[in-house]
């Protein structure tokens, strides 16, 4: 198994793609510790639910040293948790902008900056930062969301070069999704996903556990020299 008795921390991965990868880091070996706000759909007695929001950063701050505590290590770290708030630029409310700017790039911040530096002091560790395709190329209607997504990977590649100055193997890397096929998308009319499946070279939605085995790569040792990148899984739909 790639992450046998691997200690791994997934936000949001009560379902859809954390779900998924929680459940295939489970299938490899490891421990999931799931930080979420939403109860999880399924059971696992490897997965263990910690009821807590990412943007509050009391609780993370109580939280954090006692799974270390706990566990005695972090060895994996999958930013996952995300929203969307969508509305054209000219309409988009500020506490749209505020909501999803808190939980997708400053959940992002809070919950790194309590888990890297345990992974810094053990010397070896894997953060995988969940970005979007939207936050490569943009996408109407989705301002806060687009500038959270590419915020991400910009953290991703900052904390690659500053999680290794004292020498140690703390790799970080990001994930950009397509169009997935998750609960959420599947109440996307016909209309609307349509023209996406035929814009996509492979004519299809991506699956979750397509987004799953990227971050099982990007966590096991055969990414073991890869540290910095983004790597976009989305069936060809930009090019």
């Amino acid at each position: 198994m790639r992450l046998q008795d691997k200690i791994a921390i997934v936000t949001g991965a009560s379902q859809g793609i954390g779900q998924a990868i929680a459940e295939t880091f489970v299938r490899e070996g490891a421990i999931v510790l799931n930080l979420s706000i939403t109860q999880p759909v399924y059971d696992n007695d490897r997965v263990t639910f910690y009821p807590v929001d990412v943007t509050d950063r009391t609780e993370l701050e109580k939280l954090i040293p006692e799974l270390h505590r706990a566990y005695g290590r972090f060895d994996i770290l999958v930013n996952n948790a995300g929203i969307t708030r969508d509305a054209l630029m000219t309409r988009m409310s500020e506490d749209m902008w505020d909501a999803v700017i808190d939980i997708n790039l400053k959940g992002v911040f809070n919950v790194t900056q309590l888990v890297a530096p345990y992974m810094i002091e053990q010397q070896t560790g894997s953060i995988i930062n969940i970005s979007s395709v939207v936050g490569e190329y943009g996408n109407i209607g989705q301002t806060n969301y687009a500038a959270t997504k590419a915020g991400v990977v910009a953290m991703a590649k900052t904390w690659a070069k500053e999680f290794t100055r004292k020498g140690g193997a703390v790799r970080v890397n990001a994930i950009a999704p397509g169009f997935i096929n998750t609960d959420m998308m599947k109440t996307v009319p016909d209309k609307v996903l349509d023209p996406i499946r035929q814009k996509t070279p492979l004519k299809r939605l991506g699956e979750p556990q397509e987004i799953a085995n990227a971050a099982l790569f990007l966590a096991s040792e055969e990414a073991s020299f890869i540290t910095g990148h983004l790597l976009s899984v989305n069936g060809g739909i930009v090019l």
